[in-house]
């Protein structure tokens, strides 16, 4: 049920957007405990001589960076699921980009069940009329 979103200052790339997106599919499984089959993954990039921290372009600097969102139903994890989740993000991103700025982000939307969900159901609805078995 996650939709994670990852942008990176990096060229377009297909072949590193689709590690990206599976290795992030596995750190949401693993980290968070969600169903692999409901996992949905975008991957943008950003030109990084227009990515700027401090004022100075990742093109400048060497270096590169990501901006993540995961949307995950509130109260599905722990706030430590979610510290270990950002920990083996940034780790494993760093070993697939390279060197990283320091101002790369992970934003984790916890997000009301009544508020979100998928196929226009919302989860608080599912989890209403999920099979009690």
């Amino acid at each position: 049920m996650p939709l994670v979103t990852l942008r990176l200052g990096a060229t377009p790339d297909r072949h590193l957007a689709a590690r990206a997106a599976a290795l992030l599919h596995q750190l949401t499984v693993t980290h968070l405990g969600k169903r692999p089959e409901l996992i949905a993954t975008a991957v943008d990039f950003i030109d990084p001589a227009t990515w700027f921290v401090a004022g100075r372009s990742l093109a400048d600097s060497g270096l590169r960076s990501y901006h993540l969102t995961i949307t995950i139903t509130d109260e599905t994890n722990l706030k430590a699921e979610k510290s270990r989740f950002m920990a083996a993000v940034h780790a494993a991103l760093g070993d697939l980009l390279g060197p990283l700025h320091e101002e790369s982000y992970i934003h984790v939307h916890d997000v009301r069940a009544a508020a979100y969900g998928y196929g226009g159901r919302t989860q608080e609805w599912r989890a209403h009329h999920a099979d009690p078995a």
